[in-house]
């Protein structure tokens, strides 16, 4: 199977994301919401914009987002020093056990797509795609897609 660059990272993304879907159905989280609290996990307390830039999230689905992981009870939203503009966002305890068990899923899922892969190559795709990442990212900063 010889398929385009852009074909295999799409259709990796799709799988991976339909593996955790199902492995954590019966949580109730919905899409956008793991990747929040994956990212939580070592960036409690961010103010909403930076969750916004770090998860490639609009901040207007991002509010919508978060509106329902505390209505769930899985988030808390305060402010700083009485400043209203910035609301940090904050795991509660129901919040902290899903996203535990979400990173457990995410080690399982991965260790499943790298089955056969010797330490050495799973590094390197992990250093390669990190440069894509990269490349990708100074795409976006430059606002050019060419």
């Amino acid at each position: 199977m010889k398929e385009s660059l852009h074909y295999l990272l799409m259709s990796d993304h799709f799988l991976f994301q339909k593996s955790l879907a199902a492995s954590v159905r019966d949580t109730g989280l919905t899409p956008g919401q793991p990747k929040i609290l994956d990212y939580l996990i070592n960036h409690d307390g961010e103010i909403q914009r930076e969750i916004a830039v770090s998860c490639h999230i609009e901040p207007a689905s991002l509010t919508a987002i978060l509106n329902g992981m505390e209505n769930k009870g899985y988030i808390e939203r305060r402010t700083d020093s009485g400043n209203r503009r910035s609301y940090h966002v904050y795991l509660t305890p129901l919040g902290r056990k899903y996203a535990d068990r979400l990173s457990r899923e995410f080690a399982r899922i991965e260790a499943k797509a790298l089955e056969g892969f010797s330490d050495s190559d799973a590094g390197l795709l992990q250093e390669l795609l990190g440069r894509v990442y990269e490349n990708m990212t100074k795409i976006q900063k430059e606002g050019t897609h060419k």
